[in-house]
This record gives structure tokens, C-alpha cells and sequence, in this order.
């Protein structure tokens, strides 16, 4: 039996090394496939370590961010061959999409403050592979009622993608860390102190929230606003490492990387390194495990209300997770998930698939919750127009309101990373608004024409990447922020060089009356009918 065992343990062993063999060298043949590896892809700049940024104030930070642009200038901008030297190239001092020729890089952290006092104070955090500009329509909401915004560029973010390839998610959190000091700094206690995190930003946003109830020493949040939280994603992160094994041997490097891409968006990398996904994944675990433990303790009970918007059809984050990994452990604290359905209405026949039209059902069983539950969705069969259906914080019934909005033609679903820009995002958006110019308007783009001309997939281009609703996000953001005294707006003004940003988005739908409903069959909406909301 012994030797039986043995052989059986040895002919495993043998048949484990082939595949791990076989993994390395598809894996590095894939790896060597396509564009080659440009000098942003090589060379990353210094960043603070963890250590310095915890000893660093906001001024400390914007000298070495500063450091920093002006290293990529002199080792990245001004070493281009004249291939590279091409126009939609970001890092080419003559593109149109070169961010130093903006009125203001967005790539950079700013800050903004409002005409008087603060009333409050926002940390803003962005998401993987993104920049400050990501958040700049919501930072001007909050600024003009009354707060002072902190949205601090993540370490490895907005220079070069090579810089997430030596880049720990500790760091990260460090840099959560400098911005909420800054902004008690600037309005300190009993000001209420918010943290909006988009997508890993999120991740990054709930985790401070959770240590700020260990450590004392750390400033506690008030509310937190997650956009498409990063709480959970694909299994294939958890092995992202494996795949950058190669690329210890010098011949290999490509294997560092997940994809290689030209960079002409001048606000988010393109490329995406291997590290990138592992980081991303060592964060999601750790705050996955902090959730278990802080629950198991009852200390999730001092958590501050969540107020989290969700795209159902999210390729890049676990909608699932979002309730699973979050609000499935949330106190009767306030909390409220707002969920966008897909378009219902859309003519797509056969093309969408099953999964997809069920989706919603299949994330959100009925039953009774600690928070409440808001679904954006069709009005009804043949419609574009939009509602909200409303389930309470333990009840069972259903409320429905009608927004004044609708999805676009042929839009079949938002997705992860059109939360947070109005279909007048210059850059992004739809239909974008003129009045700023970022050399492109990715959002607007529609092409036509056959497959391999372009030099990016038509997959990317055509992904949703502006918020129909966001006039209606931004409305339900400021139903939690304290009105200003005179009722009005407090017009801002700008902090460290910075120019404000234009806000271009549709107005605010009419606060209409709830009316209630018949109860529906859960598989619906996924939701039943509720009580008239009290914003908390």
C-alpha cells in the first residue's frame, strides 16, 4: 500500500510539473505576441514609500508629485523615438492628447475648496489604472455645497503603467491615510467627513473605514459613497502572479504584463501590468478577511452609513460580491444600495444573453435587509423612461418614482467604469460637451469598419463609459450633505494651482412624490414594494 501511495504521489507530482510547464509556455508565448514594450513601460518613477507618506503631510506630497511629472518629462517625454512620436500618443509633448498642454492635468491630486467656511470635508479616491479625473464631477458637487474636496493621485497612478509594475497596495492605503488627514486638517471635527472611492478607490475607502474602528488614532468617517467598489473580483486575480513568472528572466519581461497598448487615453492607462491585478486582489482579500473578523467581533456595528451605486452588469467587479462581501453584513445604519439595471427595452433579441436578462433576480433575492434597496430600471415594457423602485430598510413592500430620465437608444447596460461621468464628459461622455478639449472624445466614439485597422479593440471602444443617470447619483449624494445656510450654492474656489472643474451635467430631476405600487413577483426586479424614503 505504501509503495502504491508513493507511485500514485510521484505520477502527481510529474503530471502537476507538465502543466505548470505547459502553463509558462503558453503563457510566454501569448506574451510575446503584439506591440512591444515602449519606454513607459520600462521605466517607473520614484514614488513616496509607505513609510514616508505616513510622516508626510499634503504639501510634502504635491513637491514629490511634482518630482515626479517632471522626471516623466525628462526620462519619457523627451526620449520618444520619432516612432513614438505619434499623436495619439499621451507622452508625446506635440499630441493632442498630451496631458501637459491641458489648462489642468487632471492626472495630478487637487484640491478645492468652497467661498466660505467648510461645512464638510470629501476624500476622494479613483480607481485602478485611473487618475484624479475620474471623480471631478462629483468633487464639484460637493464643493459647491459647502465642502472642501482632497482627491489625492494614488501612488503609481496618472504618470506611466510601468509604475503599478513596483507598487504595494499598502502604499495605497498610506495615501488614504495622508488625504484624511488633510481634509480634518482643513475641517476638522464635528464637520461631517465623507470618503468617495471609485471601483479599487472603494475597496481602499471601506478598509480605512474599518481600521479607523481599531485605531483611534485614525480620523472616523461619517458616510461613505462607493461607485462600482471593488469588494470582489474574477478568480483569475488571485493567480495574476503566476502569469508574471516569466518575466524574472530579462528575454521575458513582456510576461510582466497583461496587456500591452498604445496610451492615448490621457487620464487612465491602457496597458495593465501583472502586479496591477495581484495588488487589486491582495487588497479585496485583506478587506475581505477584515469584514469577517469585525463581524465576528461586533464591531461592524460602528461602521458609518454606505451609500454604494452599482452597475447589475459589471465585467470588471462581482455585483454579486457587492452584496455577498459587503451589504449582506451591514447594520441598520442608514446603508442603501442603488443598483442600474440593464435596458429591458432594448431590441437585441437573441444577442443578449440569458444570464444577462436575469441577472438582476439572481443578485437580489427577496426578503427582508438592513438597508435599503433602490433599483433603476425601466418604467415598463416599450419604454426607455426610467424609475426608481425602492424597497425600505426592513420592509417588503415596493416604491416607485419616475426619474424624468431614460437610457439612450441602443445603450443595453451601463458598465464598471461609466458610474461616475455625465454623458457630457468631454472625454467620456456620449454626447460630449465642447467647451473643454482633451484631444479625443473616447465616449462619443462609433465605429465602423472591418476588425484589426484600428489600433485598439472595437470591444473597448464600444464599453459604456458615461452615466445616463448621473444627474440622479448626484442628486442622491447631496440628499446627505448639510444645506448651506443662505439655501444657495457656495461658489468655489480653487486649492494648490488648481482650476476648478467644468460640470456639465443635465439638472437634477424633480423630487418627485413616491407612489406606491402593486407588489410585483421578485423575479421582476428583484425587489417588492416600500415605505416613503427618510435620507439619513
Amino acid at each position: 500500500m505504501l509503495r502504491l501511495a508513493l507511485k500514485t504521489v510521484k505520477w502527481l507530482f510529474i503530471l502537476l510539473s507538465l502543466l505548470v510547464v505547459a502553463f509558462l509556455a503558453v503563457r510566454i508565448y501569448n506574451s510575446q505576441r503584439g506591440l512591444p514594450l515602449d519606454v513607459w513601460h520600462t521605466y517607473a518613477p520614484k514614488e513616496l514609500s509607505e513609510k514616508e507618506l505616513d510622516a508626510a503631510d499634503w504639501r510634502a506630497y504635491l513637491e514629490a508629485e511634482a518630482k515626479i511629472f517632471d522626471s516623466l518629462r525628462v526620462n519619457v517625454s523627451q526620449r520618444l523615438t520619432p516612432q513614438e512620436q505619434v499623436p495619439f500618443n499621451r507622452y508625446f509633448e506635440g499630441s493632442p492628447v498630451y496631458p501637459g498642454r491641458f489648462a489642468q492635468d487632471w492626472n495630478r491630486s487637487y484640491l478645492l475648496e468652497p467661498a466660505g467656511p467648510p461645512v464638510g470635508a470629501v476624500v476622494l479616491l479613483h480607481g485602478l489604472t485611473d487618475s484624479p479625473y475620474s471623480l471631478r464631477h462629483i468633487a464639484s458637487r460637493y464643493r459647491d455645497r459647502g465642502f472642501v474636496v482632497v482627491a489625492i493621485r494614488l501612488p503609481a497612478h496618472g504618470t506611466v503603467p510601468a509604475a503599478l509594475t513596483d507598487v504595494e497596495w499598502t502604499t495605497w492605503l498610506a495615501a488614504t491615510r495622508l488625504a484624511v488627514r488633510e481634509a480634518r486638517r482643513r475641517a476638522p471635527e464635528p464637520a461631517p467627513l465623507h470618503i468617495v472611492g471609485f471601483s479599487n478607490g472603494g475597496s481602499l475607502a471601506l478598509k480605512y473605514s474599518l481600521d479607523a474602528i481599531a485605531d483611534k488614532s485614525l480620523a472616523s468617517v461619517d458616510r461613505l459613497i462607493l461607485i462600482s467598489p471593488m469588494v470582489g473580483i474574477t478568480r483569475f486575480a488571485r493567480f495574476a502572479g503566476l502569469a508574471g513568472l516569466p518575466a524574472m528572466l530579462p528575454a521575458f519581461a513582456k510576461a510582466a504584463w497583461l496587456s500591452v497598448l498604445p496610451e492615448f487615453n490621457p487620464f487612465k492607462y491602457n496597458s495593465f501590468p501583472v502586479n496591477g491585478a495581484r495588488q487589486s486582489y491582495r487588497l479585496t482579500d485583506a478587506l475581505g478577511t477584515q469584514m469577517l473578523q469585525a463581524r465576528r467581533e461586533g464591531r461592524l456595528a460602528a461602521l458609518p452609513p454606505i451609500l454604494t451605486f452599482q452597475s447589475v452588469m459589471d465585467f470588471t467587479v462581482s455585483t454579486r460580491a457587492v452584496l455577498s462581501g459587503l451589504y449582506d453584513h451591514v447594520p441598520d445604519n442608514g446603508s442603501e444600495l442603488v443598483l442600474f439595471d440593464l435596458n429591458r427595452n432594448v431590441k437585441f433579441g437573441p444577442l443578449l444573453r440569458p444570464s444577462a436578462e436575469a441577472a438582476l433576480s439572481r443578485i437580489v433575492p427577496p426578503g427582508v435587509r438592513n438597508y435599503r434597496l433602490t433599483v433603476v430600471t425601466n418604467a415598463g415594457e416599450g419604454t426607455d423612461d426610467a424609475v426608481e423602485r425602492v424597497v425600505e430598510a426592513g420592509a417588503t413592500a415596493e416604491q416607485t418614482r419616475p426619474l424624468g430620465l431614460a437610457f439612450p437608444k441602443g445603450v443595453f447596460s451601463l458598465s464598471h467604469v461609466a458610474l461616475p461621468f455625465p454623458l457630457s464628459d468631454s472625454l467620456y461622455g456620449l454626447t460630449p460637451d465642447d467647451a473643454e478639449d482633451f484631444g479625443v472624445h473616447l465616449g462619443s466614439l462609433a465605429p465602423r469598419g472591418e476588425r484589426g485597422t484600428l489600433i485598439v479593440s472595437l470591444d473597448a471602444l464600444l464599453r459604456m463609459s458615461s452615466n445616463p443617470f448621473f444627474s440622479y447619483m448626484a442628486q442622491r449624494i447631496e440628499e446627505y450633505l448639510p444645506s448651506l445656510p443662505d439655501g444657495g450654492a457656495a461658489a468655489g474656489r480653487s486649492g494648490e494651482g488648481l482650476q476648478s472643474p467644468q460640470e456639465a451635467a443635465p439638472a437634477p430631476p424633480p423630487n418627485r412624490p413616491m407612489r406606491a405600487t402593486p407588489e410585483r413577483p421578485a423575479a421582476a426586479v428583484g425587489t417588492r414594494p416600500a415605505k416613503k424614503r427618510t435620507p439619513r
